[in-house]
């Protein structure tokens, strides 16, 4: 089965999630981790986990839910939160650097207080970092992100940064944007299939109209076949290698995920 690394699971209704689920398992989507974005939403993922066998839960403040420094209460329950059996990464963290986003100065120090509970924990981190990769790449290095390994969430970006990425020992994320960017289909091409996993990012999309239209995880299999396509290979080898490289990447908690495929 396919593993969705990265979603928002907790924003959707609760009663919409049975069929959700239903929906994914159905195209062979089994276990899905729910990325925090604040402390509440990351209590919620947690929450979640503890009633469905299929989600995991990511610990996390998105760099774009800054507005000052995280304080010592908000880092405490995070790092009460990422001892939790049921969290399996630490997400959703990183950096953004769109113009409009969070002063730089303090995303970073939030990024790297959450990268220290992220070594406290052991936890693996899915990290994002739009329009900003060589800022990434040197918190991540100075952070010695590959001891505890992670990927680059929705990745959108080029070779060489995938390169970059994949030097620290963190897996190159691949969503729905492979399905219409050329230059990302190129990428993605040239990846090496052992260095790839797969998510979908989803969360709700009134804006699309009609419900049926919204990304779910069971959308993991359209991205899977593209890249299948790319690579002139089959879907169901690109399923096992993406699986493969989850449960890798996960190191001492693959068995809890291994138990919903």
């Amino acid at each position: 089965m396919f593993v969705d690394l990265h979603t928002h699971i907790d924003q959707y209704k609760p009663d919409e999630l049975p069929g959700m689920f239903q929906r994914a398992r159905a195209v062979a989507v089994g276990p899905i981790i729910a990325a925090g974005v604040t402390v509440e939403s990351t209590r919620r993922c947690l929450e979640l986990a503890a009633k469905y066998d299929n989600v995991f839960a990511g610990v996390g403040v998105h760099p774009s839910d800054l507005t000052e420094d995280l304080d010592n209460v908000a880092l405490d329950q995070l790092r009460n939160m990422a001892s939790d059996e049921r969290v399996v990464v630490m997400s959703e963290v990183g950096l953004d650097h769109q113009d409009h986003s969070p002063d730089r100065a303090v995303q970073e120090r939030a990024f790297r207080a959450q990268l220290d509970i992220a070594h406290e924990a052991s936890l693996p981190v899915v990290f994002h970092m739009r329009f900003a990769t060589d800022d990434m790449i040197r918190v991540l290095t100075e952070e010695r992100i590959s001891e505890l390994g992670g990927a680059a969430h929705y990745f959108q970006g080029s070779h060489e940064e995938a390169s970059a990425v994949i030097d620290l020992g963190c897996y190159i994320s691949l969503a729905k944007p492979l399905l219409r960017l050329p230059e990302l289909q190129e990428v993605a091409q040239n990846l090496p299939l052992e260095w790839i996993v797969l998510e979908t990012d989803c969360y709700p999309q009134p804006f699309k109209g009609k419900r049926e239209k919204w990304t779910e995880p069971r959308d993991v299999p359209i991205v899977a076949a593209k890249l299948a396509e790319l690579k002139g290979i089959g879907v169901a080898e690109v399923m096992e290698a993406t699986t493969a490289n989850v449960l890798t990447m996960l190191g001492p908690r693959a068995d809890r995920v291994s138990a919903a495929l």
